[in-house]
């Protein structure tokens, strides 16, 4: 079984594949938030307001949940390595629109583009996914996603030296920016022709449809709808976010809540549209999956990921605020969660792996996520320092953790569409980071902390009843169904 000391084994291929992919998400991540450690120097540099400063950082993750399942789609049909390829070429275009972008229209509109690179992760898992085994994937892609988080914490320290002691003047700040661009596009090219969909001989899963996601019943069929309308619906949470700021009048969120009502509507047509045909000819009952395992896996990535977004946002504030820190100590403890991101995702997914059950494990971190978190609703000023520190470092264990087991089950659900079941449960992390410091604006830091713990809570109890183990979940190779082999047979596959 794949471990830690198979890391450093170059001459594996499949290793070589593991530690390209995780960079490649790295710099995907590094680009989508280029702007974040910048912030004060580009409102200084180019006059523009603090709330101006903030209306781009909500442009920055607008589109990055519809994104997600977009992009799930394209790399079922397309598969993961032109779809990262056409991420990190493409996208490095709005990158250099932001960076040297001469007016606040084109710099939001080039960050609302810019904000789909975060859909990266989405195809690092499903090439993820076709080179290792059943037995093995939780480690790897917990490795592959725990590396290429840790992109937003290496922008945020290197690119202020970049910008003040390397490029210096008014334009450090731009030519910092453009410079990830740049390496972000050549890393493209390079991941082009350096990789492959799966070992070489092996035959890419590919789905019959792109525009929705294939399901097996009809209840399945409803159940997708109800759980594909917050993905899209979670902007008009952006849209009011917008208009409370002042930015936008009471007739233009008006429009903007017919377009996403509109398109929410649409993705609903294509959902039925796909997938009447197939339910009517009968799916096999050995194609069939539960797409109730995947609403499961969305709370948990939810309950996870979401988590983490959230706390790391107001962790720093909140020590400064309980303790009396001064900033630097306090950016370190918040930094915990970003720190453990490789080191507790990939354990997450290790003991996955090397456990009985994996539907086990994800519910054990979903009760140390929801203990965990009501403890860090009970600090107080009256704790000593490092206790705080000690409850916080468990609760990062539990939420980075419970991201890499999610991640340990997704590639099991359904062979076929791993693109867009990754893109659903991806999606459904932004959702959660939305929903959370949406919420954190209208309570306390500990009743904020209760809260995140509470929808553990339900994420446990519903997992608990619908969750169930995938087939073949510890297995020497995936699963083929008779339609995939129908599909080999036609050269569809």
């Amino acid at each position: 079984m794949l471990g830690w000391g198979d890391l450093l084994d170059l001459k594996r291929m499949d290793i070589r594949v593991l530690h390209k992919t995780w960079f490649a998400f790295f710099l995907t991540f590094f680009v989508w938030f280029n702007m974040a450690p910048l912030a004060t120097v580009i409102a200084e540099e180019t006059g523009l307001t603090m709330q101006q400063m903030k209306l781009l950082a909500i442009c920055n993750v607008a589109l990055t949940m519809p994104g997600r399942v977009i992009i799930g789609m394209l790399s079922d049909r397309f598969g993961p390595r032109k779809t990262f390829t056409g991420i990190m070429l493409v996208l490095a275009l709005p990158c250099f629109a932001f960076a040297f972008g001469s007016s606040y229209t084109q710099m939001l509109v080039s960050r609302l583009l810019l904000s789909v690179v975060g859909t990266g992760f989405v195809v690092g898992i499903h090439m993820t996914s076709l080179w290792f085994k059943p037995r093995d994937i939780g480690f790897a892609q917990g490795v592959e996603a725990g590396l290429g988080n840790w992109g937003s914490s290496i922008a945020a320290i290197t690119l202020p030296v970049l910008a003040i002691n390397i490029f210096h003047g008014a334009w450090g700040w731009r030519y910092s920016i453009a410079a990830s661009g740049v390496v972000m596009m050549a890393f493209g090219l390079y991941y082009y022709f350096s990789t492959t969909d799966g070992p070489p001989g092996t035959t890419r899963h590919r789905t019959r449809k792109a525009a929705a996601i294939e399901v097996s019943t009809w209840g399945n069929m409803i159940n997708a709808i109800v759980w594909t309308v917050p993905i899209i619906g979670i902007l008009a949470l952006l849209a009011w976010r917008v208009y409370d700021m002042g930015f936008m009048g009471v007739n233009a969120l008006i429009i903007s809540l017919a377009i996403i009502g509109t398109v929410v509507l649409y993705q609903t047509i294509q959902i039925i549209r796909v997938n009447v045909p197939i339910l009517k000819r009968g799916v096999p009952a050995d194609d069939k999956y539960r797409f109730t395992d995947v609403a499961c896996l969305c709370t948990c990535y939810m309950a996870s990921f979401g988590a983490e977004l959230g706390v790391i946002s107001m962790l720093p504030a909140f020590f400064q605020n309980t303790f009396g820190l001064t900033p630097q100590y306090a950016g370190i403890i918040g930094s915990l969660f970003a720190f453990m991101n490789f080191f507790s995702r990939s354990l997450g997914g290790y003991i996955s792996d090397r456990s009985p059950s994996r539907r086990g494990v994800m519910l054990v971190y979903l009760a140390g996520i929801t203990i965990t978190f009501g403890l860090m609703g009970l600090i107080s000023p009256e704790w000593p320092l490092w206790t705080a520190v000690l409850v916080t470092i468990l609760c990062a264990i539990f939420v980075t953790g419970g991201c890499g087991t999610t991640y340990a089950l997704v590639p099991l659900i359904k062979r076929r569409i791993t693109g867009q079941v990754t893109g659903y449960v991806g999606a459904y992390g932004s959702v959660g980071a939305t929903l959370y410091l949406t919420a954190y604006t209208f309570m306390s830091d500990s009743a904020f902390f209760f809260f995140i713990g509470g929808t553990a809570l339900f994420t446990f109890i519903f997992c608990l009843f619908f969750l169930k183990e995938p087939k073949g979940a510890f297995a020497h190779e995936y699963q083929l169904s008779s339609v995939d082999r129908e599909l080999m047979k036609s050269g569809k596959f």
